[in-house]
C-alpha cells in the first residue's frame, strides 16, 4: 500500500488522495486573454524530475502541495499551502 503524508491527516492511503495539478502562477484576472487562462487550466509542463504539485485530502477536503519526482512516482514532501507560499516569498523555512 502506498502513502502519502498529509499535513493536517498524517500518512493516509494514496487513494484518499486526488491530483489537481502543478503549483504554477495564476494569470491577471484583470488582463489575461482566454488563451492564457486556457493554458493556466489545461496544460501542464510535464517536467521529468522534481515538481510542486497540488494534491486535496478527499475525505476532509484538506487542500496542501506536494513535492514529487515524476520520474520515480516518489512523494518528496508535503506541506502545507502557507507554509510552501512562505517559502517561495523567502520567508519560511
Amino acid at each position: 500500500m502506498k502513502l502519502m503524508t498529509c499535513p493536517l491527516n498524517g500518512p493516509r492511503n494514496i487513494s484518499e488522495f486526488v491530483w489537481a495539478g502543478d503549483v504554477k502562477p495564476m494569470p491577471d484576472p484583470a488582463t489575461a486573454s482566454d488563451d492564457a487562462w486556457a493554458e493556466y487550466l489545461f496544460l501542464e509542463d510535464n517536467v521529468a524530475g522534481e515538481v510542486h504539485e497540488w494534491w486535496l485530502h478527499a475525505p476532509t477536503n484538506y487542500w496542501f502541495i506536494a513535492r514529487r519526482n515524476t520520474i520515480t512516482d516518489e512523494i518528496l514532501e508535503t506541506m502545507t499551502a502557507d507554509a510552501y507560499f512562505a517559502k517561495q516569498r523567502g520567508d519560511g523555512a
